[in-house]
């Protein structure tokens, strides 16, 4: 699909002297459903090894139901489509959606405070897909299982209550339990042309960039899984590969970055060992080495490696908060936000075709009295030139005309002025 860009300010490309980019669901496309599926696959089995009913692992994932940017409702366990303005547009419980008179029922005015984040919870990230459909799986197992009790707020069974703020803790406890433990992972690199889009394309576009500037690469994965899948990326053929090593499209390299905290106050910077995957030991003081990689650092550090300054640098990313918003707002970097959701643009242009349509009309019209008033000014030149050149007995008509009332006067102006313009529309 073609590329679609939107600009929310001007931006003088010939004014960038570096380019950064993220690695997940950036330089790295994952292939969706396969991916998500995978993930919940992984999920649903590490909560029945805390002891979820086994019944959940029935669940399958479902590509059309989640998408990303949900709230989910910590006190009653509904998930929420919402707009910027804290508007409930859509809710669902489980897998039942919410009828208008329920949702007025939670949320007088259909309205929430986006910022009350002990109770909401917005799920804005790409991997956060396989947690928004795990929420919606064990809200819709609990609530039609006969041994729980639905309450308000949670189940019941027996002795044993379990709110919906639990369940939401536990599947995000588990979901991190899956990436720091490295099991998605480690799936994803057993079968990468499953679950990783190569892009041909992708090194000429970072040869290209090298060209004019300065490239760095910033990703929070550790530097094993960073090296595996950007090997994959580069490597068109096996001898392109043995040529030029997907490290030397890149000035700098960072891993582990563990962003948010990177565009603040940052951990320390330790250099990689790229023979082992191993840091050194201590903190990193040296100049900048070209195609070394490093642990952890600042966005300042970065800046400082590379001698550039924050409005020198646009940083691409997926992450509205943790790469566009932090760097753009702490750092004063340029930013470009990766969005790989093509069908909602498609949406959106095929209803600002429709939204357009109510506005052609006005849009003909404003032609016509355009038009119209084009003409009138055309019609008052030649009645003004006609009185320049009238006869005299022209003049005393137009004296008698002048003592009838207004009215009279516009009616006998426009009965004056037909031959006039049909004159000039008659072929001579």
């Amino acid at each position: 699909t073609p590329a679609r860009i939107f600009v929310y300010r001007s931006l003088a490309l010939g004014k960038i002297r570096c380019f950064g980019f993220d690695m997940d669901y950036t330089l790295a496309a994952y292939k969706s459903p396969a991916y998500e599926a995978l993930a919940v696959q992984l999920l649903l089995e590490l909560l029945v090894c805390i002891g979820y009913p086994h019944e959940i692992l029935c669940y399958t994932y479902d590509p059309t139901f989640p998408t990303r940017g949900l709230v989910f409702n910590a006190l009653c366990g509904n998930l929420l489509k919402v707009d910027a303005h804290g508007n409930v547009l859509l809710g669902a419980h489980g897998f039942t959606f919410l009828s208008e008179a329920e949702i007025w029922s939670f949320y007088p005015n259909k309205f929430i405070q986006r910022d009350d984040l002990q109770r909401f919870h917005i799920l804005n990230t790409l991997f956060n897909l396989p947690e928004t459909y795990l929420y919606t799986c064990l809200v819709d197992f609990f609530s039609g299982c006969s041994r729980y009790t639905n309450c308000d707020t949670s189940y019941q069974h027996g002795n044993l209550f379990m709110s919906f703020r639990s369940l939401f803790q536990d599947v995000t406890d588990t979901m991190n339990n899956v990436h720091h433990s490295g099991c998605l992972k480690e799936k994803t690199l057993e079968d990468l042309e499953k679950y990783v889009e190569k892009n041909p394309r992708l090194p000429i576009l970072l040869g290209k960039m090298k060209e004019v500037g300065k490239v760095f690469l910033a990703t929070n994965s550790s530097y094993n899984y960073t090296d595996a899948i950007t090997t994959y990326l580069f490597s068109i053929s096996e001898a392109e590969a043995s040529v030029r090593p997907w490290r030397s499209y890149f000035d700098l390299i960072v891993v582990k970055m563990q962003k948010p905290c990177f565009f603040a106050e940052g951990v320390v910077l330790r250099q990689v060992n790229t023979d082992s995957g191993k840091l050194r030991v201590g903190t990193y003081t040296g100049s900048h080495q070209h195609c070394a990689v490093y642990s952890g650092g600042s966005s300042d550090m970065v800046c400082e490696l590379l001698g550039v300054r924050g409005k020198d640098i646009l940083y691409i990313g997926d992450h509205v908060f943790g790469d566009i918003l932090k760097s753009k707002k702490r750092q004063g970097w340029r930013t470009c936000l990766v969005l790989p959701e093509s069908w909602e643009l498609d949406i959106w242009a095929r209803e600002k075709e429709r939204l357009e349509e109510p506005k052609r009309p006005d849009t003909h019209l404003a032609d016509i009295y355009q038009h119209v008033d084009e003409s009138s000014c055309e019609l008052q030149a030649i009645n003004f030139t006609k009185r320049e050149i009238q006869m005299p007995h022209e003049s005393v008509v137009e004296q008698e005309q002048a003592s009838l009332d207004p009215a009279s006067c516009l009616l006998s102006c426009s009965q004056r002025s037909l031959p006039v313009k049909s004159c000039l529309s008659s072929p001579i």
